[in-house]
Formats: structure tokens, sequence, C-alpha cells
């Protein structure tokens, strides 16, 4: 398969392995029921959020499960791992086109000082040579690999971009997720009206659409709701107490001799296929609809064979490649949104409406799963998300990044008019909570972060060692330095006091224990193994020094993994 080669290509391809590893730090909750809970930071919350946060009632944790994170995109979909590594359903993302424009809020010149920055930092002073598609090429490409780490196995992503990197786009899309599980490129039409500029008007855009698994997705692909102009062809003219109906020729391309059977009508007319054509089902099939006052032979009962499908019957059709703005919106129609709640403003020059990102949802969502907006802008994907919930009852989560400095006043503050109403508009309900991109777990000479907490240094070890979140085991992963202790002293939640605080948890009959403490070194030696209680196949120790004898270890199945050397990281 050919593969896509520019400048810095080398620098970034593992890239995503280098970003460090951040926490994110809770702002605040916002519900329709008690708006912004004042809950500023996590010390604040201690006396309310963090004392729900039970590892024997998890379900006692009043966050809600939408998030919007506030900070570098790269750096929040690496935060995002631990948690949600191979569990997104949906990701749709809006990046920059590359067109060149150096007007918008998220400069899609890709001359952003944040972006030159790191441009500089990875890439190195290739990048002061870079050209405009191997800068796009050099930020999209660690991002893209990430996605692919979050995406479940029957999941999919759709991107959306226009001719200025879309050849490029899809040659990296077959490297990063696989040439074999492309869905489609869909073509939507942005405008309605013509527009007299350039050679040809340029009337639509792409949406590029890649599974994790394409075999996976295919068995959980959702037909689309048909659409008012769709049904128009349905009518009654019988007045047919089953409903509206439509009469389907019952003729098809090609020769299959067993479906090339004589069809007698009412009237005994003989009816055989058209020359070159066979009827598209065969004899046993066709009795069967007969029977049920299924075909249909005219008015006069005496023309060719048509099959009744009536309008009740479509559960929703196998959508098009081509999306035109009467069914899924238009530019216009998105401004006019984003008018609706922040006046006019050209803060967004491309943005999309809520219908066309409501068609990726119906195919590609069920009413629980995890969508993901990794360039989030005006947050419309989450609009989109509570709209479709509250329509069909799903309880779908969204999560947004925005690296903006409006990820507050727009993105987020979108979201609260939703859920709350705007204007005429009935609010659909729900909550989500606002994060910022903390510090990094580990410090620039290796060794770990104290600032972050202590139970967030065991979350990320537990997920290095066995691919699963803590909450798993009914822990939340909040909790900050001054409550860790609680949680730690009743490290299993299905008996706190079954071993000691060490204990992370035993996964596949593997046990571990994480031997930390911020201001003490830790030794693992006789007497700490006379504290575990947990019995199991075998057993991983983290520790700053060891005194076992390696004989020792081999004999009772103990590894051992020094802090913070032996930390892995991902």
């Amino acid at each position: 398969m050919p593969t896509l080669h520019w400048i810095g290509k080398e620098k970034v391809i593992n890239h995503h392995m280098d970003v460090p590893f951040k926490v994110l730090e809770h702002k605040y909750h916002f519900s329709s029921e008690s708006g912004l809970s004042g809950l500023k930071n996590e010390q604040d919350s201690s006396s309310s959020i963090q004392k729900s946060l039970n590892p024997i009632n998890p379900n006692a944790d009043k966050r809600s499960c939408n998030k919007i994170i506030h900070g570098d995109n790269l750096e929040a979909l690496k935060a995002l791992l631990p948690e949600y590594e191979g569990k997104i359903k949906c990701i749709y993302i809006d990046p920059p086109y590359n067109t060149g424009n150096e007007g918008w809020v998220y400069n899609d010149n890709v001359t952003d000082p944040k972006i030159k920055k790191w441009l500089g930092q990875v890439v190195g002073k290739e990048s002061d040579d870079l050209s405009r598609h191997d800068k796009w090429l050099c930020m999209i490409y660690p991002r893209l690999k990430l996605l692919h780490k979050l995406l479940k196995e029957d999941g999919a992503i759709f991107i959306s971009i226009d001719e200025n990197e879309y050849s490029y786009l899809k040659l990296l899309c077959d490297e990063i997720f696989g040439r074999g599980n492309f869905i489609i490129t869909v073509a939507w039409q942005k405008r309605y009206s013509r527009e007299n500029r350039g050679i040809i008007g340029d009337a639509h855009e792409y949406i590029v659409a890649y599974a994790k698994n394409l075999q996976g997705f295919k068995q959980v692909a959702k037909k689309i709701k048909p659409t008012e102009d769709q049904t128009k062809i349905y009518k009654n003219p019988n007045n047919d107490p089953k409903g509206r109906w439509r009469a389907i020729p019952m003729t098809a391309q090609g020769y299959r001799p067993n479906q090339m059977y004589p069809i007698v009508a009412p009237k005994g007319k003989v009816h055989l296929p058209p020359e070159g054509r066979c009827w598209s089902m065969i004899e046993s099939e066709f009795l069967r609809l007969k029977d049920e006052n299924k075909i249909y032979f005219g008015k006069d009962n005496n023309s060719q064979p048509n099959v009744i499908r009536y309008l009740n019957e479509i559960e929703g059709f196998v959508p098009w490649s081509w999306w035109p703005s009467n069914e899924v919106g238009h530019t216009d129609e998105a401004k006019k949104e984003i008018h609706s709640f922040f006046g006019k403003t050209e803060a967004f020059d491309t943005p999309k409406p809520v219908r066309l990102i409501n068609r990726i949802l119906e195919i590609a969502t069920d009413k629980q799963s995890i969508v993901l907006d990794s360039f989030a802008g005006s947050a419309t994907t989450a609009h989109a998300v509570l709209n479709l919930n509250k329509q069909d009852g799903g309880n779908r989560k969204f999560i947004l990044v925005e690296m903006e400095d409006y990820a507050e006043t727009v993105t987020a503050e979108r979201i609260k008019r939703v859920i709350n109403g705007y204007g005429e508009i009935e609010g659909t309900g729900g909550s989500f909570d606002f994060y910022e991109l903390g510090q990094p777990l580990f410090n620039e000479d290796g060794n770990l972060n104290e600032a972050v907490g202590t139970e967030r240094i065991r979350n990320y070890v537990w997920y290095t060692e066995t691919k699963t979140p803590m909450s798993e085991l009914g822990f939340t992963g909040l909790m900050d330095k001054q409550d860790s202790s609680k949680i730690q002293k009743s490290a299993n939640p299905k008996n706190p006091n079954s071993d000691n605080k060490h204990f992370l948890g035993n996964h596949n009959d593997t046990a571990y224990y994480f031997n930390y403490e911020p201001d003490e070194i830790t030794t693992l030696n006789h007497e700490f193994l006379a504290t575990m209680k947990t019995k199991a196949e075998q057993y991983v120790i983290y520790a700053d020094n060891c005194l076992l004898t390696k004989e020792f270890m081999t004999k009772h199945h103990i590894i051992f993994k020094k802090i913070p050397r032996d930390i892995t990281r991902f």
C-alpha cells in the first residue's frame, strides 16, 4: 500500500508516545437542576462531591460523564486514555482545513503561536522550512493516532475536510486506521444558493469516515429515518387500512434461472421478466407475499407485478454518500444557530449545523454511546448529542476538547443554554463538567510529580499495567491528594479491610501493589509482604527499593518494579 511522506514525519510518527501525561483538573459542574454547582476547584469540592467518590458505592459520584476540557487537544487526548481507551463509539472532528485564511479564531493557516511552538519543539529546525501541508500533517498525525486508540472496536470516526487537505488526509487515515476500514467519503452540500465566484462554485465539503474495525461497525451501523421528502412517494389511493404505501417494480437487472418463472395476473395475463432482467425474488417468496396481499398488479389487475411497501414497515434507509442541505443543513443555517446564542458574530467562518452532526450520530451511535469531538469550536457536537437524547430518550455522553480561550465563554456557554433552553427553544436538560488540563504526572527529570496527588498516580500505574481504569474496581480517579488516604485504606471495594493501603487491585489473577509514600523511601521486604492479604498466582509490587532475593521472588511469583524507573510511559 502506498504511504504518505512529508518533511517532519519521522519526528512526529511516534510523538503521541512522548506527549506528557497531564491530569484533568475539575473546575465546576453544571446541570439543568442546579446550574453552576459552585465547585470552583478540587479543593472547594472536597466536602461535597469528593465525599461521594466512594469505592464501595461508585454510583454516589455526582459528576456528569459529559466533559468539556479546555487545553491543547493533543495533551487532552492523552489524558483521556486511562478512562476511555477503546470506549469511544463515535468521533467527529472538524480540524482546520489549512486554507491559508488568517482571520479565524482557530487559525487554520497553522501559524498559531501554540502550534508553531510545538512544531519547533517536536520537528526541530526543519519546521522553519515546512510548507503549509507539511505543517498540517505534523499537527494532525499524532492527534489521529491518539483518536484511533480511544475509538471503540465497533466505533467510527468522521472527519470534516475540504479540497485543501482531503487527498493527504485520506492517505493518512489509510495508514493509521487501515485502508480496509475505510467506510465512505460523504459529500456535504454546504451551500444551497448559487455562488458566482471562481471558475466553478464551491458548494460542498467532505466528511471522511473510517471504522476501527469495518466488519464490527457494519454490524452496528444504523439506518437513518426517512425525511419528509422521501416519504412523499408513499400514498394511500385505495384507503388501505395498513396505511400509506408505494409499489416497487419486481424486476431486477441480471439473469437468474430460478427467478425467471411466469407470473399470472388476476385477469389471467402471463408475465415474464423483460429481456435481460429477472424477478427480484424467488418464486416461494413471491407466493408468500401474494398470500399477504402485498403484490400489486396495477389498477386494472393486469400490469407487471409490483411489491407493496408500507411506510410503517420501513425502519430506515441506508444513507447515501451525498448529503444535501435540505436534509442535513448548510453553513448559513449553522451561522444562524450560533447567532441565536451569541448574536451576530464572525468568529466561526464555516460552522457545522446541528442537523449534520445529528445525521452522523444517527448512523454511528446507540443510546448509550460516548461521542468525542476534540476540535469542539462552538460545541455543535454536544448540542446534537443533547438534542438526540431528548428525541429518543437516549443516554449518550459527550466529550469536548477546545484549546482556544473561548472554551468557557462560547463552547461551554452554548451547552449551558441548550440544557436550560434559549429563546423559544425548550431546554434539553442534562449536565456537564468543565475541566482544565492540569500538571504533568512526571517532572522534567522523570520523577513523579507529587503535586498531582497519590491517587492519580495510583490510577495511572493501574492503567499502564492492566489497560483498564481503576473506576472499574469502584475508583473514580478524581480524588486529590488530601483525600487519597481515605480510598487507599479501603483499596478493595468489596472488602475494605481485606488488604493494606498499597493494594491496587487483582487483575487476571495478578495482584498489584504500589508501595509509595510522597515523603518516604519505600522498600519491598518481608515486613511488607506480611501486610499483604490478597492471594494470587502472581504479584507485581512497586517500591523504591527491594531487599528480597531473586530466588525468593521467583519461587513466590513476585515481580519487583522500581519507582519511578519501571512505571510505563505511554
